[in-house]
């Protein structure tokens, strides 16, 4: 039972969040703002640029901001120069056929001017709507206004864009259209609240914690192997033993679950950094601001609570070591060139830093998408590319290399046994998900199997995907839909089929509209 006369705990401080717009978006956000009062206290900043960076160093003894969420350019000059971190709003590809659906009722002459971090796709959303939209980007304000001047001259009747994009329009005697929406707003509400969570409960800790979806370790025996006997097999371990010896930064390429991260092991457990740490990030499995904070880290007092020397990222974790990039296709811009000065000039700035650390190490980058197609759509850096592809290793899917089935299953599971005429079922089937889909299949048959050999008709009665058609690894939009009924609407059925992780699932039903049905 609790003392009455014992004095009570005090109450941990709210968190604080500063929401920076001007314009329409500072009137969007200030309706969203109510959603979270009872979790965060959220201060509307109607202000931008030097305004606002003199506002936050102003304002005394308020407490400090945990983080801040803004948009556009006005985020990336906030990022530049505030102390707190800074989440921006991301306009999905849902968020942009809203804005020119509703743009087309105003005309067919549009036009969509976005900041340079947003929305690298539009060439697809142009086709789809089969309209002559003109697409420009920009980086200043000044920029803004010339790619507004510049639509209005080519006699554009509408504009889709940003907060001061729609301004910008205005002024211009045209329609401007903003481009976010109040579900985005509440996406990067959520994401600051989660950021700001983390970096209070890591506040009192200055040692360089590696969270759950970062992994830093040795080599460990078998993982550093690509195993099989195929000729494909024999070509990945040759590249591997080749590539380890150089320091040279590695791309490998390969298909979701084809051993991507066993093969990053394997160049780092045979590399003269053997010895030091391997570590190893999923791009695709944070968002962009809590990525941010664990591969940079952050500085002295970028938020309530840091101890001095503030906290080192990932980046700094594999000082003489490895750094795995997993999934960096899934690399939002802002952040590819953050990464490509990493690379260039072997040192990091952590996250409200002024002074870049110097850093050794070496970098390995993995994906599964297409890059070159990345590369075309913008999506994708091309200086950054140049700089991860000097060395690459391409990872055979396993349905290349049925032979290798035999070795695989007697690795994994060696106490289960075949029948001919089953193993030859396995090495007809797709393998979409590669290595990690047979993983999850023979602990299947692990479970449901007794002593006896597995047959035909024990596989067709576990294992009816091996009769289906292989579900593609990259559909279009408009595919989802079909794909989530038949998969029952279960999300997470639909991404392990995919090969995709859930995360990367929800982005892509967000953008077909699908997310909330």
């Amino acid at each position: 039972m609790n003392d009455p006369f014992e004095p009570a705990a005090p109450r941990p401080r709210r968190l604080m969040v500063g929401a920076v717009a001007l314009t329409r978006l500072s009137e969007l956000m200030g309706d969203v703002i109510a959603d979270f009062d009872g979790r965060a206290n959220i201060e509307l900043i109607k202000l931008g640029f030097e305004d606002a960076v003199r506002y936050l160093h102003r304002r005394g003894g308020h407490p400090p901001f945990d983080v801040l969420v803004s948009a556009g350019s006005n985020g990336a000059y906030l990022k530049a120069r505030a102390a707190p971190p800074v989440v921006l709003v991301r306009p999905s590809g849902f968020d942009l056929m809203q804005a020119l659906t509703r743009a087309r009722q105003r005309s067919a002459r549009i036009g969509v001017v976005t900041h340079v971090s947003d929305m690298p796709t539009f060439a697809d959303f142009r086709r789809a709507f089969a309209l002559p939209i003109a697409q420009r980007a920009f980086v200043t304000a000044e920029d803004a206004r010339q790619c507004v001047s510049e639509l209005v001259g080519q006699g554009v009747e509408v504009i889709v864009g940003t907060g001061l994009v729609t301004e910008l329009s205005e002024q211009a005697g045209i329609a401007g259209i903003l481009l976010y929406s109040a579900d985005s707003v509440r996406a990067a509400f959520e994401q600051a609240l989660d950021l700001a969570t983390l970096l209070r409960a890591r506040g009192g800790d200055a040692r360089p914690a590696v969270p759950p979806r970062a992994r830093r370790s040795g080599p460990r025996g078998r993982e550093t192997e690509f195993s099989g006997s195929s000729r494909a097999a024999q070509a990945v371990r040759q590249q591997v033993t080749r590539c380890a010896a150089s320091d040279a930064t590695v791309l490998i390429l390969g298909e979701t679950g084809s051993g991507k991260e066993r093969v990053a092991r394997a160049l780092h457990a045979q590399s003269p950094r053997a010895a030091g740490p391997f570590v190893a990030i999923n791009c695709g499995a944070l968002s962009e601001s809590l990525l941010e904070a664990e591969l940079f880290g952050h500085e002295e007092g970028a938020f309530t609570g840091a101890r001095r020397g503030g906290r080192p990222g990932l980046i700094e974790a594999a000082h003489r070591g490895s750094l795995l990039l997993d999934e960096i296709g899934e690399m939002p811009a802002p952040l590819q060139t953050r990464l490509l000065r990493v690379l260039e000039e072997r040192e990091v700035l952590r996250v409200g830093g002024i002074r870049p650390l110097p850093v050794d190490l070496r970098v390995i980058a993995a994906t599964h998408r297409d890059l070159d197609a990345d590369l075309r759509s913008g999506h994708f850096r091309h200086d950054l590319y140049y700089r991860l592809n000097v060395l690459r290793v391409h990872l055979p899917p396993l349905r290349a290399r049925p032979d290798d089935l035999p070795l695989l299953i007697q690795q994994l599971q060696p106490d289960l046994r075949f029948t001919a005429d089953s193993l030859r079922q396995l090495r007809g089937y797709h393998w979409p998900g590669n290595v990690r889909e047979l993983r999850n299949l023979l602990e299947r048959c692990r479970t449901l199997a007794d002593h006896a050999p597995i047959t035909p008709a024990d596989l067709q009665a576990w294992l009816p995907e091996l009769g289906q058609v292989a579900v593609p690894s990259a559909p279009a939009p408009l595919d989802l839909r079909a794909l989530l009924a038949a998969h029952g609407g279960d999300r997470q059925a639909l991404a392990r089929a995919l090969g995709i992780s859930r995360s990367t699932l929800w982005r892509r039903l967000r953008q077909s509209g699908e997310a909330d049905n």
